[in-house]
């Protein structure tokens, strides 16, 4: 699949916008806070309904504005047309094929889009809400039930947190939001086993050729209850068993919340103990990695979204990464880009952006 043109209206610094792309590389050449970025982010939102930089869709909206749009203009077996806006109550109007989706979970199946930023090539030693945020997000747009359990999940988290914090606590309404945990949270540990098993073998196979052989790496999911035959009963006898101290922190202790990712490069953990160049080297594997998964998973290629991720790499880490997309449309923001980069990138067009507008 691959984006034909983009039509924004009041996006962020895009007061107007209509521009078409080529089906193989696009690059966004500026300075910085020219509105580069801006326009990956109207890309990815078709997607996922959502931005990669905030979790407040108002912030997307011009200043001064009332509302935005989106709406794009992609190929996948057939054109495909995905439209999005939001007002500044936080009101989310989305249209496939002018069709009005009643839930967002409509969307998820649409567009499949990678982002690969500076941000990502930190995710193995960051913290481990960035390595479960890159499972949810990956997950989400292959499995549309995921989306759901994990949805539903945060919802019952969220109210049996609240109720922690309340002076009295009665434990038949705690047994209600444990259930709720339980049912959907069993599912979500069962639906990310089995992702990151297929994702260790993919990281494993990518990641030995980054290395000329040299590196194996292993990736190993760490859910916070023990994976068992019996998912839910497991779950929710957990949470019984630390349900006093839930009380007493007055939060939820265990659950899918507070799983990690355990990254192994020749059986060490890379995490903590691995050099800059390794832990680089693995969050390229990992993204390669969901590219592929997606195309396995969906008959699809994703279009692929690197927000000034080449001039963090080596030489030698962006012709791999290049060298793997050759059947991949791109999109790259810049404020240069190397001679070499270019004649390994195939065909490609370019776009000069400044304050919001493409000059050229």
């Amino acid at each position: 699949m691959y984006i034909k043109e983009i039509q924004l209206k009041d996006f962020r610094n895009y007061k107007e916008l209509n521009v078409q792309f080529h089906k193989n590389v696009n690059i966004f050449l500026g300075q910085n806070a020219q509105g580069k970025t801006n326009l990956l982010e109207s890309i990815y939102i078709t997607s996922m309904g959502k931005s990669f930089r905030t979790s407040k869709d108002r912030e997307m909206i011009r200043f001064g504005e009332d509302f935005f749009r989106v709406k794009i203009k992609a190929f996948k077996d057939d054109d495909l047309v995905v439209e999005i806006a939001v007002n500044q109550e936080g009101k989310k109007g989305i249209k496939v094929d002018g069709v009005k989706a009643r839930k967002l979970s409509q969307l998820l199946e649409q567009i499949y889009i990678v982002i690969f930023s500076p941000e990502d090539l930190r995710i193995v030693k960051d913290e481990p809400e960035k390595r479960r945020k890159f499972i949810d997000r990956e997950l989400c747009q292959i499995k549309p039930s995921y989306y759901s359990n994990l949805n539903r999940y945060r919802k019952a988290l969220l109210q049996r947190n609240a109720y922690l914090k309340e002076p009295r606590i009665d434990e038949g309404i705690l047994d209600i939001w444990d259930s709720e945990l339980a049912e959907y949270g069993s599912r979500i540990i069962v639906q990310r086993d089995a992702f990151v098993k297929k994702l260790s073998q993919m990281s494993s196979q990518i990641h030995k050729a980054i290395t000329n052989q040299k590196e194996e790496l292993e990736i190993f999911y760490e859910p916070s209850i023990e994976l068992c035959g019996d998912q839910k009963n497991k779950f929710y006898e957990m949470l019984q068993k630390c349900r006093e101290r839930d009380i007493r922190n007055r939060t939820t202790g265990k659950g899918p919340h507070k799983d990690d990712l355990l990254l192994k490069a020749n059986g060490v953990d890379i995490r903590n103990f691995g050099s800059q160049g390794q832990q680089r080297t693995a969050a390229l594997s990992l993204k390669l990695s969901e590219i592929r998964l997606i195309k396995e998973e969906t008959g699809e290629n994703p279009v692929l979204l690197l927000d000034d991720v080449l001039s963090e790499l080596d030489q030698e880490r962006q012709n791999f990464l290049i060298r793997s997309l050759s059947d991949t449309q791109i999109f790259i923001t810049t404020t240069e880009i190397s001679q070499q980069a270019i004649e390994s990138l195939g065909e490609i067009r370019y776009f000069n952006i400044e304050n919001g507008k493409i000059i050229s």
